[in-house]
């Protein structure tokens, strides 16, 4: 009886792939680890805004005012870093609203409540302004394909962008400098069941023309 031939190789199997330490960051492009200088940040601002409301020290107070420009220089480049490079992505996009709303919804609530703005009415105020920045952001999220009508980028802007909060965070700033905050705080306050200090009416207003669907603002 003739014997076969030698048995063909087996295929080799491909080995298993598992997940990599970090394996998350190498997916990231350049402009992301702006992105992520942009929540840094913020997130330093509250802590500094923190630090000053135990200690006193009023050059915690203006650094934390002055990380709120740097943020919003570093949320400039991570747009046009990744229109130069041509990569835009989901993940990008998420990135930067989640970044957005620490530099430039939280962290000028928590510099507010720190300059002062803690009765009643103030805290519903900060509270409101931050929701509206993340309602904001939200909306800017879903819209931001219809809106940019097939182009490169959206032309437009539905209510104002959140990070035109730095002009709260630079008023809060030269207050600090000027020594009207804490009891002397700009414009007094007001008793109405719950203390009101006018100046927590900016954050308001300026929550109120984030959500705007009416207020359109060229795009640059």
């Amino acid at each position: 009886m003739a014997s076969s031939g030698p048995s063909a190789p087996e295929p080799s199997q491909p080995r298993p792939t598992h997940p990599r330490h970090f394996s998350m960051l190498r997916e990231f492009h350049l402009a992301d680890f702006f992105t992520l200088g942009n929540a840094a940040c913020g997130m330093g601002a509250v802590l500094l805004a923190l630090s000053y409301m135990a200690s006193g020290q009023l050059s915690h107070f203006l650094v934390a005012a002055a990380l709120a420009p740097a943020a919003l220089v570093l949320d400039v480049l991570d747009g046009r870093i990744a229109r130069a490079r041509q990569q835009h992505s989901p993940l990008g996009r998420e990135l930067d609203s989640l970044a957005d709303i620490i530099s430039f919804g939280v962290l000028p609530a928590a510099l507010g409540f720190a300059a002062g703005l803690r009765g009643g009415w103030d805290v519903v105020a900060l509270i409101y302004f931050v929701c509206c920045g993340v309602s904001r952001l939200a909306r800017y999220n879903v819209t931001a394909e219809s809106l940019s009508a097939g182009a490169a980028k959206v032309s437009h802007f539905e209510g104002t962008p959140i990070p035109t909060s730095v002009v709260l965070t630079a008023l809060l700033a030269l207050l600090a400098w000027q020594g009207r905050i804490g009891e002397q705080i700009w414009g007094g306050t007001w008793q109405l069941g719950w203390q009101l200090h006018p100046l927590a009416l900016l954050f308001a207003l300026s929550g109120s023309l984030m959500i705007s669907k009416t207020l359109r603002i060229p795009k640059p």
